[in-house]
């Protein structure tokens, strides 16, 4: 699993020109799967999400984490997160997950950010041709990658 998060204070995504999910202060991810993401990796990656200490406390340091902020999370699928330009100059998407893996395990990683996060995540819709739209705070973003250690 791979997650570009960004720190944001706001983001929305639109398909078809309705917006989908929007949030205020909180964070944007964009979120691809790869063929041997489990549920373990899931919950590995909502818990380093939910817990992820870049928010200034008062003296402005990084500190805090989205929950103890009380900011929201914007989950939108990305199979390009996958892509691989190392030859030639069309990127091949092999390491992506097919669809049919790819977007249950995005709607149960989304469950399990909500759950820990105690609110609703607002998505895109998986496979749509999104618009994200995004005001990055900082700038803040970070990659996460479950393969690296």
């Amino acid at each position: 699993m791979r997650i570009l998060v960004q720190r944001v204070a706001s983001a929305s995504v639109t398909v078809d020109g309705h917006v989908t999910g929007a949030i205020e202060r909180g964070l944007l991810l964009l979120v691809g799967i790869t063929h041997d993401d489990t549920e373990l990796v899931e919950d590995r990656m909502a818990d380093k999400i939910i817990k992820l200490r870049i928010f200034n406390d008062d003296a402005g340091l990084m500190n805090r984490s989205v929950l103890e902020v009380g900011g929201s999370v914007l989950a939108v699928s990305q199979f390009t997160l996958y892509g691989d330009a190392r030859k030639g100059n069309r990127p091949s998407y092999t390491d992506a997950a097919r669809p049919d893996q790819a977007s249950p395990a995005f709607d149960r990683f989304v469950q399990k950010l909500a759950t820990r996060l105690g609110r609703v995540v607002p998505t895109g819709v998986f496979g749509a041709d999104m618009k994200v739209a995004l005001v990055n705070d900082g700038p803040v973003t970070l990659w996460l990658d479950s393969a690296i250690r």
